[in-house]
């Protein structure tokens, strides 16, 4: 790394450490402080290669990783509360301090899936979609106004706080669902789902998602969107990282790594048909490695959500196997 990456990361090692030393991540004024210089410290693009970095910086970044998805948790839980207290909460999703990113990141989401779908899905599932659910909202509400959203969350809780912000909605309330499920405990189902997203914390680390990456290639249905959230450079330092070339069973179409202030990186996938899938891994075992399935992705575009100036890279994928 150079002189730039190297100051960064002490900067980031150095919040890791002020925020391991709080005694709880609820919000508060020194865990909104410290979470937010975190960001705005790893927004900056760079060229940081995480798989690079030393054994002990790994073992913060994956620590910190954990320290993130709890104090996002506890995050949208207050949220979700407050918001369940007016009477009609989703015309107050506002005071949520991040909402302007959800429909930022919603509407890229939006025109990406418009580009590889021939028709508008009639039934969407999100996995890990915890008691703010605003990417269904979003979509729901702005984008795919007649599709079915099917929530999946593994905490009761969760689901019962996010009912509660569209129990009350004419339209929501009767396209909007919640299940209390363990993914890897769901099969069947799958199958009925046009688009599955997978949120960014679904899968802690490398081992864990790639293992429910893998539970979804065997049950979706053949010809199926998987939409993914990634992250790239020092923002993984806040999200687990997705390599696209290790999605067996899905064909990747596209991957985006946003510049501005939405963190997520973005990954599209198509589910491969049953035999492409069994062949590839009577392939990999035959040749003692692992196989790469097709990927499609297109050239290095410009990409401009709700009119900001903001460049999108989509990268191809084929580039990272050369």
């Amino acid at each position: 790394m150079g002189f730039h990456e190297d100051s960064l990361v002490d900067a980031i090692c150095e919040i890791y450490f002020d925020i391991s030393s709080l005694e709880s991540l609820k919000p508060s004024t020194d865990v909104n402080l410290l979470f937010t210089k975190l960001v705005l410290t790893c927004i900056p693009p760079c060229s940081i290669d995480i798989d690079k970095l030393s054994k002990g910086v790994q073992e913060i970044r994956a620590e910190l990783i954990k320290l993130c998805g709890e104090a996002e948790g506890h995050l949208e839980s207050h949220y979700s509360d407050i918001l369940a207290s007016y009477i009609e909460p989703l015309e107050n999703l506002t005071i949520f301090p991040y909402y302007s990113n959800y429909l930022k990141l919603g509407l890229l989401e939006f025109q990406i899936l418009c580009r590889h779908i021939t028709s508008v899905p009639n039934s969407i599932a999100f996995v890990g979609s915890g008691p703010l659910p605003l990417t269904s909202i979003v979509l729901a509400l702005n984008h795919f106004t007649t599709t079915e959203f099917h929530n999946y969350d593994i905490n009761p809780e969760a689901n019962l706080q996010a009912s509660r912000l569209v129990s009350n909605h004419p339209d929501l309330s009767k396209r909007m669902f919640f299940h209390t499920a363990d993914v890897l405990e769901t099969d069947n189902c799958l199958r009925d789902y046009d688009v599955v997203f997978l949120a960014a914390l679904v899968g802690m680390d490398k081992e864990e998602k790639m293992k429910v990456v893998s539970h979804l290639a065997k049950h979706m249905a053949p010809c199926s969107i998987l939409m993914l959230r990634s992250a790239h450079g020092a923002r993984a330092f806040l999200y687990p990282v997705v390599d696209p070339c290790e999605l067996h069973g899905f064909e990747v179409l596209s991957v985006y790594h946003p510049t501005d202030e939405v963190i997520n990186s973005v990954i599209i996938a198509r589910r491969t048909h049953a035999a492409v899938v069994l062949n590839a891994e009577k392939a990999a075992g035959a040749l003692g490695r692992r196989t790469i399935l097709p990927c499609k992705c297109s050239e290095v575009e410009a990409f401009n959500p709700l009119m900001h100036n903001c460049m999108v890279e989509e990268v191809a994928v084929e580039e990272r196997l050369s």
